[in-house]
């Protein structure tokens, strides 16, 4: 049976054209990419919210965790240096608008200067990123991680904070009884787990500074939900739960963190660090296109198009910082 094919005058077998919706392949391709990362992104996040709603009350205060800011050692400032993330990675997205606009315009050297202002914000966003990361790595006060696998934090009376207490760093009362110490090693046949480095003090040296010091109390992972702060134990309480204590924690990683959860800072590496992976996959792009703005090969063609289509990458990028924002650092 013979197949019918109608065709336009044109001579075409679909005479829609071959830009539908006004948006050429290469904007259709990007959009394409973008709902399908897009996709991505939501079931990681929707992941990390059901993980929250299940172990709410041991999960890390933001307020707690992001309190640095550069060259401001021990002065605590909670989310001042994420909120300037946040408003530098926006103004990069205002800037790729004017170039996009100014490539409308043919006007190349308008171009140029937006484009610069986009990639320089986006390296400061990645930069700022990392130096996170290290902070959070490295950790702030440490704590300690009970035979039964509970986290406990060590606190000291101060009306002055908003909890009536404030954090205490084992370093500041762990006492400096000389002990030889082992690194955990897989290899020893003991450990289940490499230590990648000493803590630097012991368990046995935070047990004797703590019952040295009775000012200091223990400060579970739990929040109260009445209250909204981390529920602190009596001196009787805490003298139980310190004589089981099992590892020092310092810093976070993919096994332990001192903040609380270890789920927070898996999902917190993983879904920002997918995040970053993104921005730096936009820079890189925005410097090509930057150089070939630079060449003149979009004004040689009588289009930026290529501007405009990186621009949309770019826009998604920071639209889903907005949101990674919103669940690790605001709510």
């Amino acid at each position: 049976m013979a197949t019918t094919v109608t065709t336009s005058a044109e001579g075409k077998t679909w005479g829609g054209g071959n830009e539908p919706m006004n948006a050429s392949y290469g904007k259709m391709m990007m959009w394409f990419f973008i709902v399908s990362d897009a996709l991505t992104f939501s079931g990681f996040l929707a992941a990390y919210g059901f993980s929250r709603f299940k172990f709410i009350e041991t999960w890390p205060l933001a307020d707690e965790v992001f309190t640095h800011f550069p060259f401001m050692h021990g002065v605590p400032a909670p989310m001042y240096y994420v909120a300037l993330m946040t408003f530098i990675l926006i103004f990069s997205s205002v800037t790729m608008v004017l170039a996009v606009d100014a490539g409308h315009q043919m006007k190349k050297n308008k171009v140029v200067l937006y484009m610069f202002l986009t990639i320089i914000g986006g390296l400061i966003f990645v930069g700022s990123q990392a130096w996170e990361w290290k902070n959070f790595i490295n950790g702030e006060h440490g704590a300690i991680e009970t035979k039964g696998g509970s986290l406990l934090q060590f606190v000291k009376v101060d009306k002055t904070q908003p909890s009536g207490y404030a954090r205490v760093s084992l370093s500041e009362f762990a006492s400096n009884t000389p002990e030889e110490r082992i690194q955990h090693k897989r290899s020893n046949g003991v450990w289940f787990f490499d230590e990648s480095a000493l803590p630097s003090v012991s368990v046995n040296q935070v047990v004797e500074g703590f019952k040295a010091n009775e000012e200091i109390l223990v400060r579970s992972e739990k929040i109260d939900a009445a209250t909204k702060h981390k529920i602190v134990l009596s001196r009787e309480e805490s003298l139980k739960l310190v004589e089981n204590a099992k590892y020092v924690v310092e810093g976070a990683n993919l096994k332990r963190n001192e903040y609380g959860n270890r789920l927070f800072a898996d999902f917190f590496f993983f879904i920002t660090g997918f995040h970053g992976f993104h921005v730096f996959s936009g820079v890189v792009i925005n410097i090509i296109i930057f150089l070939n703005v630079l060449l003149g090969t979009y004004e040689r063609r009588g289009s930026y198009e290529m501007v405009e289509k990186v621009g949309l990458y770019w826009h998604f990028v920071d639209l889903v910082w907005v949101f990674v924002f919103t669940f690790f650092y605001l709510v």
